[in-house]
């Protein structure tokens, strides 16, 4: 992990699900090289933006399934990446929910496909085409699952604003490329395979609240606690130079700027922590669209 160029395919367990991506391959040494394939609307976010900037994600429109042009350029453009890199997808298309599990369940009995217990309907026309471009300069698929033990509260945007940590169970399975098969319907049926035994895998975690695998201590780099704590030391130097230099705590409209400011901020992280709610992302249609050269949508 992080000396090789990786497809990340997970299931969308949590609000925060793209954290534990991060904090993989943070932990591999290859987060500056970490790209994601998310929603155009994600881009307006503040936070999501910095991030953007200092992660250097790749952001794609999510409306690329019906513009082979803007994936494929996107996705060749990583071709000559010169460092290991991995390439997150969500292919459950929106975040889990019970609601959304119904509607799965119900799609899956009336078209006679294996009724999901634990994971949605995998949306396989992104990962089709990822695979179709990249086979040839990605050597492995990471087929990531995620679980969250019984004993553990679920994570979320708002719990990790308060400080307040919960335990995450991940499981991870390294497929080789050359091992899929050729043709795009083929691939879509492993895909939607892989999704059928993840299933069964988050069945088994539910009944031991454990995967049962042989445990590997990733660590924890001593490079990035560097970065984090210089950057957290810069911006509370800056914040007292400006607050010194304009005197901002001492005039009383200094102090009425200090508090528009803060209260900007506050509403911005409510929002951040709004949308990031699993009830408030937008489900994906369940009925598959016309088929496009023997792939569902």
């Amino acid at each position: 992990m992080g000396k090789e160029h990786a497809l990340v395919i997970c299931n969308h367990k949590s609000d925060i699900d793209w954290l534990v991506g991060w904090v993989l391959a943070q932990r591999s040494g290859c987060l500056g090289s970490s790209f994601a394939v998310m929603k155009k609307s994600m881009k307006v976010l503040p936070v999501i933006g910095w991030a953007m900037w200092f992660s250097e994600h790749l952001f794609l429109e999510r409306s690329w399934a019906t513009d082979e042009s803007t994936l494929k350029s996107g996705l060749q453009r990583l071709k000559d990446f010169p460092q290991p890199f991995w390439l997150a997808l969500f292919v459950e298309g929106t975040r889990f929910t019970h609601a959304k599990l119904l509607a799965a369940q119900e799609y899956a009995s009336s078209v006679g496909l294996p009724v999901p217990r634990n994971v949605l309907i995998p949306r396989t026309k992104g990962f089709v085409a990822a695979v179709s471009h990249m086979r040839s300069f990605v050597p492995v698929i990471y087929d990531i699952t995620v679980a969250i033990p019984k004993t553990s509260p679920q994570p979320t945007m708002l719990r990790l604003f308060k400080g307040q940590s919960s335990v995450v169970h991940v499981h991870l399975k390294r497929h080789l490329m050359k091992d899929l098969p050729d043709t795009d319907s083929a691939v879509a049926q492993w895909c939607k395979d892989a999704f059928v035994a993840k299933d069964k895998l988050l069945d088994k975690h539910i009944a031991d609240n454990s995967f049962d695998e042989q445990l590997q201590d990733t660590g924890r780099p001593v490079k990035s606690l560097v970065v984090v704590c210089s950057l957290a030391i810069l911006l509370i130097l800056g914040a007292l130079k400006v607050i010194q230099r304009f005197s901002l705590l001492s005039t009383w409209t200094g102090v009425t700027i200090s508090a528009v400011a803060l209260g900007v901020i506050t509403v911005l992280m409510q929002i951040l922590i709004q949308f990031s709610q699993s009830e408030r992302s937008t489900p994906p249609k369940v009925g598959p669209t016309t088929p496009r050269n023997g792939v569902e949508s």
